[in-house]
């Protein structure tokens, strides 16, 4: 019998499972490769086993980095990725690259990109974290520590944009934010162009580069901002919001306990070859247009 295995992470709202990118995205992971994960929503960053959120617990294993927690899926033969080629595999690592590249600042690769963008826009930019962010984390962390962590949140978002953007010849916070933005708005055109009229990056079948990009676009889709710069550029793009509201209506519209998987920064071939849990395919999804499958979701809360 297999182990159990728990993941801690933030809760959500705005009828998105967990409003954490991290957490969403392996969240969405465990969905698409079928890990029976339990979730254990918590408010406070600190009560985590190692101090920070998603973190995976099998026993006596506490795994704390999305990307181990899913290379640890992986082994326990739940891969998502277990039909994709070579070329395929290569190309979701690219993708995940220019997400994190791109995105992240502004949420800075595609994925790190998006993880940019997710970041500033969440923790940086004035108007959001002071109307949205900040108490919607505050209020759901004990005091005293509502008082501060919102805020060291924010600043430790700042120092990592900062750190990948700053310096020449980008010098003031205000050229960071404005390549930050076209860096994001050039993503999420190279992705809607990728995706194009498919159901998921690589066809019918979801993998690790489509719970990441899910994990870090439906916060900035679903969140009510009142600045909405690129929230009104992704919903021009209704490819990739039908993307994220069929993933929604289809893999958590029944529960929001079972946990998904962030992407690999390293293939492993041998667990390529060696027998694996079948990936889990929607036969009867179809594609739905932008906005409807948001509709029967109810809006949740940690």
């Amino acid at each position: 019998m297999a182990a159990p295995m728990e993941l801690s992470c933030w809760g959500g709202d705005w009828g998105l499972p967990s409003l954490h990118p991290e957490s969403l995205t392996v969240m969405a992971y465990a969905k698409f490769s079928g890990a029976p994960l339990t979730v254990n929503t918590i408010n406070n960053s600190w009560r985590a086993p190692k101090g920070d959120v998603p973190v995976l617990i099998s026993e006596d294993i506490v795994i704390s980095q999305p990307a181990k927690i899913l290379n640890f899926l992986r082994k326990q033969k739940y891969n998502a990725d277990y039909e994709l080629s070579a070329k395929q595999g290569a190309d979701t690592l690219a993708y995940i690259a220019l997400l994190e590249e791109k995105l992240l600042p502004a949420l800075i690769p595609v994925v790190f990109v998006i993880v940019l963008i997710q970041l500033h826009t969440f923790w940086v930019e004035a108007e959001n974290y002071s109307s949205v962010t900040k108490p919607w984390f505050a209020s759901r962390i004990a005091f005293p520590q509502s008082l501060y962590l919102p805020g060291k949140m924010s600043r430790e978002a700042l120092n990592r944009i900062l750190l990948t953007r700053g310096g020449p010849p980008l010098y003031s916070l205000a050229e960071v934010e404005a390549q930050i933005y076209r860096d994001a708005k050039e993503c999420l055109n190279l992705l809607s162009k990728r995706l194009g009229t498919s159901q998921f990056f690589f066809g019918d079948m979801p993998t690790t580069l489509d719970a990441f990009v899910f994990g870090f676009l439906a916060p900035i889709y679903k969140v009510c901002f009142p600045r909405l710069q690129l929230q009104e550029h992704l919903k021009q793009l209704p490819n990739l919001c039908r993307f994220c509201d069929d993933i929604l209506t289809c893999y958590f519209r029944l529960t929001v306990s079972d946990p998904a998987l962030i992407i690999s920064l390293q293939m492993d071939d041998n667990l390529r070859k060696s027998p694996q849990h079948p990936p889990r395919k929607l036969t009867t999804l179809k594609l739905a247009a932008g906005g409807e499958a948001s509709s029967s979701l109810n809006r949740l809360s940690p």
